[in-house]
């Protein structure tokens, strides 16, 4: 770092200067340097982990043989794979990148895993066959949900225990979470989509909030920055929802959508188009506007099947799950295929994320390696605080003797 950039020279002369400042500024000055290096040990006391961590490291592929194939971003190949049974076809993966979240469709299961070693943390059990799973970061739940099972379940992150069973009035064919403002706040809310409507579920209070008619039978559900929610239909069409009015515009028709996902710096949505082999990008919908943008803006032609999207958190590269067992990684800004990787089976699902860190793989022993970097985060602070505070006073006493001398 630029801190340490410096020749012996220069870094004397820096040191001389030091000494030449009034021992108050002295003291802040070390206060500083040591808040600062305190920070760059423990960058997450305080603060709050980002979705994707900014730039993502690992793309993790579920449907591949093995279960779940690791891409590796940065070395540009897959690195690994994760046994996991049951057809796995949908993941979550956790803000730091340390537990996958699992829904093994053949088994009717949710499985919570510990991303470095691929060891089994928990268990539940989901009513049908699930391939919907979507994440509240907020308050670390899962909720999965099957195609043929008429249930959303609720389930904790940390253990998964069983919180709640939202009943539906139908089969589950997307679901998603929103946290919208209110005049109280902030509400997570839980879209699900049903046979005919989006239903709008209040998480905290376990009660609907709306019921959203959507023509063509409602699917895959995302939520791009802005005001507008995005849904496609069995039928093979897209439509954005307001989440004001909950005013619904069709936007792409005589498509075969898949899971969907946004580029969270520009607003642009990416859309797996399987009957037209290609991925659709939509330019954001402003609410209000009566002119709606020529969608798509652009598209990416694959020539096969396109199964799943996910765009990294700093809007840099997409990765598109293939049918043929390949994943196409989408140069965004140059609007490019970049590369190409195999992972072999059919791949369902593909979401990006940190690299696990290195210590602490399940809940519990994270639970003891964050309480033990706390306390030697606030003794390094104390230490680092009363060392100058130390050298203040000793420098006052000294000035104080040469006075009297």
């Amino acid at each position: 770092m630029a801190i340490f950039d410096t020749t012996g020279a220069e870094m004397k002369q820096r040191m001389n200067s030091l000494k030449k400042l009034p021992p108050y500024r002295h003291c802040a000055t070390l206060t500083i340097i040591a808040l600062l290096f305190t920070s760059m040990l423990f960058p997450g006391i305080p603060g709050t982990a980002q979705a994707d961590g900014g730039a993502p490291n690992l793309a993790y592929v579920a449907g591949t043989p093995k279960g779940i194939s690791v891409i590796d971003i940065q070395q540009q190949k897959v690195t690994g794979t994760i046994a996991v049974s049951g057809d796995p076809h949908a993941v979550m993966l956790s803000l730091d990148g340390r537990y996958l979240y699992v829904a093994q469709t053949a088994l009717g299961q949710f499985t919570m895993l510990s991303a470095k070693t691929g060891q089994t943390i928990c268990t539940a059990n989901v009513p049908g066959h699930p391939t919907l799973l979507t994440y509240d970061t907020t308050d670390n739940l899962l909720y999965a949900a099957a195609n043929d099972a008429a249930s959303v379940t609720e389930i904790d992150g940390n253990s998964c225990n069983v919180v709640y069973t939202f009943k539906t009035s139908s089969p589950v064919y997307g679901l998603a979470v929103a946290n919208v403002g209110s005049a109280n706040g902030t509400s997570n809310q839980l879209w699900v989509s049903g046979t005919h409507s989006v239903t709008i579920l209040d998480t905290g209070k376990h009660t609907q909030l709306a019921n959203i008619p959507i023509a063509g039978g409602p699917q895959y559900i995302t939520f791009p920055p802005g005001t507008e929610a995005y849904v496609t239909t069995r039928q093979g069409d897209l439509d954005a929802v307001d989440f004001s009015t909950y005013h619904v515009v069709t936007l792409l028709t005589g498509g075969m959508f898949g899971p969907m996902d946004f580029d969270e710096i520009t607003g642009e949505v990416f859309v797996p188009d399987q009957l037209h082999k290609q991925v659709d990008v939509l330019a954001p919908v402003s609410s209000g506007s009566s002119a709606l943008p020529q969608e798509p803006s652009h598209v990416y032609p694959l020539g096969v099947v396109p199964e799943s999207v996910a765009i990294t958190g700093d809007g840099q590269l997409g990765f598109v799950a293939l049918s043929s067992g390949n994943v196409a990684m989408i140069d965004v800004p140059g609007e490019q295929i970049a590369n190409t990787f195999t992972v072999g089976g059919t791949p369902h699902f593909i979401i990006t994320g940190l690299y696990p860190p290195a210590i602490g793989t399940t809940p519990q022993q994270s639970a003891v390696w964050e309480t033990v970097a706390t306390v030697l985060a606030y003794v390094l602070v104390i230490a680092l605080v009363l060392v100058p505070i130390y050298f203040f006073r000793r420098s006052m006493r000294k000035k104080g003797q040469m006075k009297k001398e």
